[in-house]
């Protein structure tokens, strides 16, 4: 996916669910802060989306745009509608959003997980192309590691899940945890 279909996925998920904002939380997100992100992050075909105040209409967004959708056939990606509730994410993660504007102006805005946000989101689900996605990160130093160990701390999850996911950024990206 490319900035530009994001915006356009943006500005098509907040048409379909009657809201200005939407949360953008999947991978795709890190084209919120890097436009231009390395092709082995942005492989995905499809956007995390869920609207903001409207989250009772994310179905809308997944039966309108979703997979096998028309507006998938008709550009090749498509819009994942889900809950935000779906994710784990870290403590204050809201007023880190990064914005971008759906194509057509200031009434869509997709806002996107920061990219410690979005990495420590990644590292809870610990699927192995969530782990994947991480160690590309914190390899194209995409990544303060310390600041990615302070959002794993905040993650609502166990502590040995948190020591457990602390330990695996040690290792990657051979820095300690403080």
């Amino acid at each position: 996916m490319t900035r530009d279909e994001l915006e356009h996925a943006i500005r098509a998920a907040c048409d379909v669910s009657q809201d200005s904002e939407v949360w953008i939380f999947g991978s795709q997100a890190i084209l919120g802060e890097y436009p231009d992100a390395p092709a082995s992050l942005r492989q995905s075909i499809e956007v995390d989306i869920a609207p903001k105040n409207h989250p009772d209409r994310v179905d809308l967004i997944d039966g309108a745009l979703g997979e096998l959708s028309p507006f998938h056939a008709a550009y090749g990606y498509y819009v994942h509608g889900v809950s935000i509730k779906s994710a784990v994410l870290p403590d204050g993660w809201e007023e880190r959003t990064i914005p971008v504007y759906g194509r057509g102006g200031e009434k869509a805005v997709g806002l996107c997980l920061e990219r410690h946000d979005l990495a420590a989101s990644k590292l809870a689900a610990s699927r192995e192309q969530d782990l994947r996605f991480v160690r590309t990160m914190i390899a194209d130093d995409m990544l303060t590691v310390k600041v990615l160990h302070q959002r794993i701390r905040s993650l609502p999850v166990k502590p040995e899940i948190r020591e457990r996911l602390s330990r695996w950024v040690e290792a990657v990206g051979n820095t300690p945890a403080e």
